[in-house]
């Protein structure tokens, strides 16, 4: 038998389709099997104790006033190792900022610093369509940061990869069903849900998620149909269709953000047109600032067009994020100085580094601020948390802003 006439080895179908098919259910059957490994029993993620340390961070107030608010038999009782070291659940954090909020009312907002009466709710896209820009890690960490600030929080993943759903724990060809996406508060026909259906609580304490999958891709293809079929005015211009949806669950959270596709598409568009604000990532690579220039352009136009057809585009910040920085490399150096020169303060002062506990931590789905202490070696966490900290209070010193705090 000629080597041209041998049968395909490993026993695989003959055809490119039937091999994509076998081999897309092989990796979906061991991604399935990898969750139920890292998180048994029920293959569901949970979130970790804090220190007391940790916790005096995020609620504002001393590691000795916690202590003694505990020596006290106040607040929430936290757990004691054998060392005598205290540590909180999400809920006890929770709990905690309910009851300093209640005995210490002046400084109430800053226990629990939701939006007051007449504060607007703030949608932060963040966009790119580079790969690699670390986009869904920047909209992870920020839409957690904000959650242990103390503030409630929507994230909406609108990439059919759905790369920020599966960070949550939902694997999307098995958790993720019909209608369960955005796609499924925005689509055209009677099938439409509420959005408050397609909003699903996560392990991460205050923290909710509208998850994606591939059937996203329907609003792509839909769109183009709909505009032919009817005539879409007011509510039912497509771009309108994800503010719309978002408006109906506003009284439920401070601020959403949404994990932007990586392309310049329908869906991209509508968040583009529901943000108060916009953070572009970039890696300070020469390619990667050579294709953000086009991403810039793009947008720009297509930011036009949606404001000729009556889109509202009224942004109260715009930020350039550098993500995946080393800042021993004397070119990336250069590049961010470059970017700065550029951009002036529209560039976060903080850079994000490039960083083998983040990179280590996203094996395991999980964040830094997930890790178990001892996970990562100490100095490099604390060195890649920090940069991601910087970055976060930056953004989140904006939207105080626009709060008038």
């Amino acid at each position: 038998m000629s080597a041209a006439s041998a049968p395909p080895s490993n026993d695989l179908p003959h055809s490119a389709l039937q091999r994509l098919s076998r081999h897309a259910s092989v990796l979906s059957g061991q991604m399935q099997a990898l969750s139920a490994t890292l998180f048994p029993p029920a293959s569901k993620k949970a979130l970790r104790s804090f220190s007391s340390g940790e916790v005096a961070r995020f609620v504002g107030v001393s590691d000795g006033y916690l202590r003694q608010l505990s020596l006290d038999g106040l607040g929430p009782v936290p757990a004691l190792s054998n060392g005598g070291r205290r540590s909180y659940t999400p809920s006890q954090i929770d709990e905690l900022r309910h009851y300093l909020a209640a005995s210490r009312p002046k400084d109430a907002l800053s226990f629990l610093p939701h939006r007051r009466p007449g504060d607007k709710l703030q949608v932060v896209a963040v966009a790119n369509f580079k790969g690699g820009s670390a986009k869904t890690t920047t909209a992870l960490y920020l839409a957690q940061f904000l959650a242990l600030e103390g503030h409630r929080v929507l994230a909406i993943d609108l990439d059919p990869q759905a790369s920020l759903s599966s960070m949550f724990g939902y694997q999307p060809e098995f958790d993720v069903g019909e209608g369960e996406t955005l796609y499924g508060a925005i689509r055209y026909d009677e099938a439409r849900r509420p959005m408050a259906a397609v909003v699903r609580p996560t392990y991460f304490s205050g923290v909710s998620l509208v998850p994606a999958n591939l059937e996203l891709m329907e609003f792509e293809h839909q769109t183009p149909r709909a505009m032919v079929d009817r005539p879409l005015r007011g509510g039912e211009l497509f771009f309108r269709r994800v503010a719309s949806a978002i408006a109906e669950v506003e009284s439920d959270f401070d601020v959403v953000v949404i994990d932007c596709p990586p392309q310049l598409g329908y869906l991209t568009m509508g968040a583009l047109n529901a943000a108060t604000a916009m953070l572009v990532t970039i890696h300070p690579q020469m390619v990667d600032v050579a294709s953000m220039s086009q991403f810039l352009l793009m947008t720009s136009d297509v930011m036009g067009v949606i404001e000729e057809a009556g889109g509202r585009l009224d942004y109260d910040f715009l930020r350039f994020v550098v993500t995946r920085h080393d800042p021993n490399d004397v070119p990336e150096t250069q590049i961010v100085a470059l970017l700065r020169n550029l951009f002036g303060g529209d560039v976060l002062g903080a850079t994000v580094w490039k960083s083998t506990a983040i990179a280590n931590a996203g094996l395991t789905k999980q964040s830094l601020y997930e890790l178990e202490k001892g996970a990562v070696g100490r100095a490099a966490y604390e060195r890649a948390l920090d940069s991601v900290n910087g970055a976060n209070v930056e953004v989140l010193n904006l939207l105080k802003a626009v709060w008038g705090r």
